[in-house]
């Protein structure tokens, strides 16, 4: 339960500090007196944004400070997720600074804003004016509803298995997105590897066509060369060959006469027997050389296609072109492996799917089973709270779509007069009709949700006399069960209260600054007798406070 608050230099407020008991804590106060003020400088605990705006100095840091007391609401686990200490008397601290920027603790561990509201959550639920006009909100209802259904462990398994499914059907759409657009250049790329295939491209194969092609244009040329260089060396009128032999011989005949003759005689037998395997090279040469036109034929077409390939991918070799051809083999092979992909996540987006509809189905069975008993416990309130004729309706409307809750909308339907059509809430309920639908369900709630404390803010708007007693009397019933913090203007609320605390505000020469007391039992008699007649007190108003304090249960 909150314990106590902190305030320094907060809107109309220099410096407050106020300390809240069990049971129902009654807030009363002209208007303007600052009543809300004491909300925004709480809410600023509990999560909410602030700028410099809300700065009384603008040249002076803001405080608030709130200390709840948590030993008994079992919540040591956010803790330790959060990595903060734990104390059963927990302070949350919030700073705003002169330049607007802020800064939050938790025991004096630093912590960021979604901790702030995490842990807020778990201890206490404002209920404002504004939140009566979320009553008529799809989501709000929704959760409402969820929240008798008392199956938070079934939403998070769902909402897990949705997040996943969202993620897992996008990653569908764009694998058929793709395999669509792939699909569309599969032809075009077959094509050009079909083209590259029927080749049978051979490394270095365009460089020995082109030696070979020169090679045949020049056939008789080289025939007619070699034929020469033949009879040079072994023809019949001058034969090379022939006369180095004769010259071996003389040189051998005086070698006896001379030391060099040996070694010469050894060089020109050299000679003679290379000169012999060049003329045996040269005439089989001559033999293999032929003019040879098919194949000159063959050749060129061959490298009319190779350079018709290499001209159409822009390179200038076989090499690159069969690197294009692995390329284009890849590219067809990962087109191809599209619909392996497509069917694989298909197989499991349809698994997800069913699991989802199990769930969803599961989930809403929970809520049809809790939705009568929450419509018969909310028209009982509501005729307690003086709509006799009310009848109200929770409508379960089913979804196509899967839905981060399940697969279906909630909507309140409410009508306070007989024979009158049910209908949505924004269209049919007045002020006083949310006010008194919106404390119906909060203290259903009370019975679903274990929360430390509840704050109402003028819930009682629209409604007085004895359907104002009335409301008292349930919200009383709800202080038996947890702290309950009543900012009310009606005297009928104000004196269930087991305490009871003024805002007001004094003006001085400089600035208005607001104010708040825990009032004695005199006090209190005359702020109810005021609340019931105005500044004038009067002796029957004064009783009358005296008979609203006395019915305290």
């Amino acid at each position: 339960m909150l314990q106590s608050i902190y305030i320094q230099n907060y809107a109309l407020i220099n410096e407050l500090e106020i300390d809240f008991n069990k049971g129902l804590n009654i807030i009363t106060g002209e208007t303007g007196a600052g009543k809300s003020i004491l909300l925004g400088a709480l809410s600023l605990v509990l999560g909410q944004r602030a700028d410099t705006s809300v700065l009384k100095d603008k040249s002076k840091k803001c405080f608030v400070e709130a200390n709840f007391q948590i030993k008994q609401y079992h919540i040591k686990d956010f803790f330790k997720q959060n990595d903060l200490d734990y104390e059963d008397v927990t302070t949350i601290r919030r700073e705003i600074t002169d330049n607007g920027k802020s800064r939050a603790f938790i025991n004096d561990t630093p912590v960021n804003l979604s901790v702030l509201k995490d842990l807020s959550n778990n201890l206490i639920d404002i209920h404002s004016q504004h939140e009566s006009l979320l009553l008529g909100d799809d989501h709000f209802q929704l959760s409402l509803v969820d929240s008798f259904a008392n199956h938070q462990g079934l939403l998070d398994t769902y909402r897990n298995k949705f997040e996943e499914y969202l993620v897992l059907n996008s990653e569908y759409n764009k694998l058929v997105n793709n395999a669509d657009k792939a699909k569309s250049d599969l032809d075009y790329f077959q094509y050009q590897f079909d083209q590259l295939e029927e080749l049978k491209l051979v490394e270095g194969e365009q460089e020995e066509l082109e030696e070979e092609l020169e090679q045949l244009n020049h056939a008789e040329e080289i025939k007619l060369k070699l034929s020469e260089c033949y009879n040079l060396l072994s023809g019949e009128e001058l034969s090379i060959i022939s006369n180095l032999k004769q010259a071996k011989t003389a040189i051998e005949s005086i070698s006896k006469y001379i030391k060099e003759g040996e070694e010469l005689t050894k060089r020109l037998d050299s000679a003679y027997i290379e000169l012999q395997d060049i003329e045996n090279e040269i005439e089989l040469l001559n033999e293999k050389i032929e003019h040879d036109p098919a194949r000159i034929e063959f050749i060129r077409e061959r490298l009319d296609s190779i350079y018709a390939q290499e001209q159409k991918h822009k390179v200038s070799s076989v090499e690159e072109l069969i690197k294009i051809k692995e390329e284009l083999q890849q590219k067809i092979d990962h087109i191809n492996s599209y619909d392996f992909e497509t069917e694989k996540v298909k197989k499991q987006l349809d698994l997800l799917q069913t699991e989802l509809e199990q769930d969803a189905t599961s989930i809403s069975e929970n809520r049809k089973a809790v939705i009568p008993k929450i419509e018969q416990k909310v028209i009982e309130i509501l005729k307690l709270l003086g709509i006799t004729n009310a009848n109200f309706k929770v409508e379960q409307i089913p979804s196509e779509e899967f839905l981060p809750t399940g697969k279906e909308f909630i909507r309140f339907l409410f009508s306070a007069n007989k024979n009158v059509p049910l209908e949505e809430l924004s269209k049919v309920a007045s002020g006083g009709e949310i006010s008194r639908l919106m404390l119906s369900i909060k203290s259903l709630i009370v019975e679903t949700k274990t929360l430390p404390t509840i704050i109402f803010d003028e819930i009682d708007t629209g409604i007085s006399g004895e359907i104002a007693d009335k409301m008292g009397s349930i919200i009383k019933k709800m202080s038996k069960n947890m702290q309950v913090i009543n900012i009310t203007h009606l005297p009928q609320i104000a004196g269930k209260g087991d305490f009871h605390y003024l805002v007001y505000k004094k003006d001085n020469h400089e600035t208005t600054n607001t104010y708040i007391k825990l009032l004695s039992q005199e006090e209190r008699v005359n702020e109810i007798a005021k609340m019931l007649s105005g500044e004038a007190l009067t002796d029957a108003a004064i009783q009358n406070a005296k008979v609203l304090l006395s019915k305290v249960e």
